[in-house]
């Protein structure tokens, strides 16, 4: 096989992925070995062993202890609905999706006071080191981890009222909107932005990724007459889940 301009390395990784992705190389085959790839493209045993790197970090194929490397299960991308529209019910997205009779989401969540670091008291308008109510939470759909979330509130603003911990009192569990409300902060605005990177180690541990594999990130912040009032880091895996917008139109 001739190889053009482009690394050799990148060439063998993508016909093997174009074999892949075309179902000559099923989920479950064992990929060719070094030996057979240095054979059957005429490289060296380096550029064999770049090229199953490539395509190792690329979440394509995976080691097996022992055994080989072998083509990963592709999962089908499933939704996560992001909307400009509030529910009836006042239950954050994710409680309202769970509504359905057809879906089994359970949720963990942790408060806890903290210091505000320097991006965060940016995010929120306050200084850094000044208190604020840090809420982690890890989402599950059929018991698989699908949603990461670490959100932040000033406790100068919800500190000593009723909805000081978001998960807690009498409004625990509802949306940000209606929490806010209860204390007389009347929420008009969210920004929402959305990117990716590979996912951290922590992260990926729970998420049941693997190294190299990239994440989406949403950076969510509310504000009440342009005063921020949350503002959370959202981290979902960008093979299994698609973020979906349904955005109002005014």
């Amino acid at each position: 096989m001739t190889f053009g301009d482009q690394p050799a390395y990148l060439r063998v990784a993508g016909d093997l992925r174009k074999k892949i992705a075309d179902g000559l190389l099923p989920p479950h085959t064992r990929l060719p070995s070094q030996a057979r790839i240095r054979e059957e493209y005429g490289v060296s045993d380096t550029v064999a062993l770049e090229a199953r790197k490539v395509l190792m970090a690329e979440g394509l194929v995976e080691g097996r202890s022992g055994s080989g490397t072998y083509v990963r299960e592709r999962p089908v991308p499933r939704r996560i609905a992001r909307s400009g529209f509030r529910p009836e019910s006042g239950a954050t997205p994710f409680r309202q999706e769970q509504a359905d009779t057809s879906a089994h989401g359970t949720w963990d969540s942790r408060s806890e006071q903290a210091e505000a670091s320097g991006v965060i008291a940016e995010r929120l308008a306050i200084q850094p080191g000044d208190r604020v109510m840090r809420t982690t939470y890890v989402f599950r759909e059929a018991g698989e981890v699908m949603m990461l979330s670490t959100s932040w509130e000033p406790l100068a603003l919800t500190g000593r009222t009723p909805v000081m911990l978001p998960e807690e009192g009498p409004l625990g569990g509802m949306g940000v909107v209606e929490r806010m409300a209860a204390i007389d902060v009347i929420v008009d605005n969210v920004t929402e932005e959305v990117g990716a990177r590979p996912g951290l180690a922590e992260e990926l541990m729970v998420l049941g990724g693997v190294p190299g594999h990239v994440v989406l990130t949403l950076q969510r912040t509310y504000f009440a007459s342009g005063r921020p009032v949350e503002t959370a880091d959202v981290v979902v895996p960008a093979d299994r889940f698609r973020a979906a917008y349904h955005l109002p139109v005014k």
